[in-house]
């Protein structure tokens, strides 16, 4: 039986093989034609890592385009579009209709789910189930969700935040905001703008919070356009700025996600702090990002090994431990 894991994510799509490990690691982006006609079907003509290389420089007709906000499909079509053109990377027969676990953010609302799995069957996705992305990034680390012992995961994406507690198949606290990495290449863009009078592209701004808020570079030289001028102008920036101008933006997520602690049973609260709270996500990697949580939640707090591909890989192991994803089916947690 042909299996996958996926995380369909707002910046990254994981596809997790149940055999054969990590098999697709790509944007979730795609170029499509500005006219289509009278059919409302979209037909994309670059998917993934071609696709994101055009974001801010597509030629007249063309559009660069993200399926997926927040985590959950804002377009039904572009959505279906996108799968069949991941799906299409994998090199499968056209007539296998693979079955899929695939990881949903714990915050999202039945119509977003619901969304979801139809996008998935119309894409060729035969019996898809949904895990949420803490449950299954928590598998990919090694966790079992189903044993009686609570656990605490915080997940940090491109679209979404979430903390998660939970134990032997059900969630003890849940906290989820719609900011996370976008929203902090955003805020370094106007940076940028405000306190250099430069403008710069999105694959720039990203790419620069990704150098300096990650790595150990103390500088980093960018290049952008003079809104005095006009003209095209270098700019040298030390680390500390790039991670002062996120700052903000991090102890947003941080003081969101904190409400999470004001649920958690104290008898949970006594294993999370034996055994620490487990960050994964891209936006995990930032600087000090860990040590800045620790000090907000009090609990010791340690890195997933895999933090970019571990719900694809934990969404891959439900489909061999389906009592997984049968426990968590109805834990989602919509927002009021």
């Amino acid at each position: 039986m042909t299996g996958f894991g996926i995380d369909l994510g707002t910046a990254n799509t994981v596809v997790c093989d149940q055999r054969h490990g990590v098999v697709l690691d790509e944007p979730s982006v795609m170029v499509v034609p500005n006219a289509q006609g009278r059919s409302k079907r979209v037909h994309p003509l670059l998917v993934g890592t071609e696709a994101r290389a055009l974001i801010g420089r597509c030629p007249v007709g063309l559009t660069a385009v993200r399926p997926l906000r927040d985590g959950v499909i804002v377009d039904l079509e572009a959505a279906r579009a996108f799968v069949v053109g991941v799906l299409g990377k994998l090199s499968m027969s056209r007539r296998i209709r693979p079955h899929a676990v695939i990881g949903v953010p714990a915050g999202a609302t039945a119509l977003e789910r619901r969304a979801l799995l139809e996008v998935a069957d119309e894409a060729g996705i035969r019996r898809a189930a949904l895990v949420p992305e803490p449950i299954a990034g928590a598998m990919g680390c090694g966790i079992d969700p189903l044993e009686a012992r609570a656990h605490m995961v915080v997940d940090v994406g491109g679209g979404t935040s979430e903390v998660t507690s939970f134990c032997f198949g059900g969630i003890l606290s849940h906290r989820s905001t719609r900011v996370a990495g976008d929203e902090m290449t955003l805020a370094l863009y106007h940076h940028l703008r405000t306190e250099h009078h430069l403008l710069v592209g999105e694959l720039t701004a990203e790419a620069l919070k990704c150098s300096l808020a990650t790595d150990d570079a103390l500088s980093a030289v960018v290049q952008g356009i003079d809104l005095a001028t006009g003209r095209p102008r270098l700019l040298t920036l030390d680390s500390a700025e790039v991670l002062e101008a996120l700052r903000p933006t991090v102890e947003t997520i941080i003081a969101d996600l904190g409400g999470a602690l004001e649920d958690l049973p104290p008898q949970a609260a006594d294993d999370i702090l034996e055994e620490g709270i487990t960050v994964f996500g891209g936006c995990s990697l930032l600087r000090g990002f860990d040590k800045l949580l620790e000090s907000s939640f009090a609990f010791p707090v340690k890195m997933a090994e895999r933090p970019l591909t571990c719900v694809a890989e934990g969404a891959a192991l439900c489909l061999a431990n389906p009592a997984v994803h049968h426990a968590f089916e109805n834990a989602f947690i919509e927002a009021a």
